[in-house]
């Protein structure tokens, strides 16, 4: 183990944490201001990810993918935000589980029927190909670099909407009195669906930025969704500082986990076994961290 490769996966961790945040941040600033559980919210993720594979294949700009991302997870947000989760704001927790899991069937099924079974695959645009150097020798891929630096962007952008702008405002008063917003003036419909839109919006730009590491496929959002709720559990329920932080914990905590266990456990089993024991161990470590973190901070670590 070199310390190059040390740094290389260091930064694998925050290029994780960066996607996990983008979705956590969604998730919590719609439970946080709706009170709703939104189990869909992977199928955004998705949503986002067909949209720029399917444009930049049909105009070979991989920019316009990235906007179409945001257009399409935005507009799917915002559609089933008026036509199915408006109904379930007054219902309790199970019901909204239950019609949010079967928006995922249906969004899996729907995009089956459109682009197919088989994955869809986005070449990374070529400002953005190649390697750059470290300190230490590593060689790190410019694209996961990019998606670090636009993931920090978007959380500053994000944390200046929440606290500066008047929108944000409303967001924070609706976080704390509904009924109090509503009686003041303010419609709270269009409140919820602009919220709603917005977080749908960054679940599909991450599922777009994914889409170039990764092949594009059917249910690829549900994997990221569970850590997600990690994610906002951690870091405390409605506080975009906490999903921040806690993404980027469980990012190089999973990462870190997985590189580091393995080699740990080998100066003492055999390799084969150190890899096999390492590997389930190291998928253990982020519930674990979870539980610790619950068990002196019941609430998460920020909670809002």
């Amino acid at each position: 183990m070199t310390a190059a490769l040390a740094i290389e996966q260091l930064l694998n961790g925050l290029q994780l944490g960066v996607m996990l945040f983008l979705m956590a941040a969604g998730l919590t600033l719609i439970f946080g201001v709706m009170g709703l559980i939104n189990l869909a919210h992977g199928s955004l993720y998705m949503v986002g990810a067909f949209a720029c594979a399917a444009v930049a294949s049909l105009t070979g700009s991989f920019w316009l993918g990235l906007i179409a991302s945001l257009a399409a997870a935005a507009a799917a947000g915002a559609i089933i935000e008026v036509l199915v989760i408006r109904r379930l704001y007054s219902r309790d927790h199970l019901d909204q589980v239950l019609a949010t899991f079967a928006l995922i069937l249906m969004f899996s099924e729907g995009t089956r029927w459109v682009f197919g079974s088989f994955p869809l695959y986005l070449n990374i645009p070529s400002s953005l190909q190649g390697a750059v150097s470290l300190p230490g020798g590593a060689q790190y891929p410019a694209y996961r670099l990019a998606v670090i630096a636009a993931g920090g962007l978007i959380a500053l952008g994000l944390a200046a909407l929440i606290t500066r702008t008047r929108l944000g405002i409303r967001i924070r008063a609706g976080e704390n009195d509904r009924e109090m917003i509503g009686a003041l003036g303010v419609d709270i419909r269009t409140l919820y669906t602009v919220v709603f839109a917005l977080g749908a919006a960054l679940a599909g730009f991450a599922g777009a930025l994914v889409g170039a590491l990764q092949s594009v496929q059917v249910g690829m959002g549900e994997p990221v969704l569970i850590l997600a709720f990690v994610v906002i559990v951690i870091g405390g329920i409605g506080s975009i500082k906490g999903a921040f932080l806690a993404a980027l914990l469980v990012g190089v905590v999973d990462t870190m986990g997985r590189f580091l266990l393995p080699h740990l456990l080998a100066t003492v089993l055999p390799p084969s076994e150190a890899g096999t024991i390492g590997g389930s161990a190291s998928s253990m470590l982020i519930y674990i961290m979870m539980a610790f973190i619950l068990a002196f901070r019941p609430r998460g670590l920020f909670a809002a």
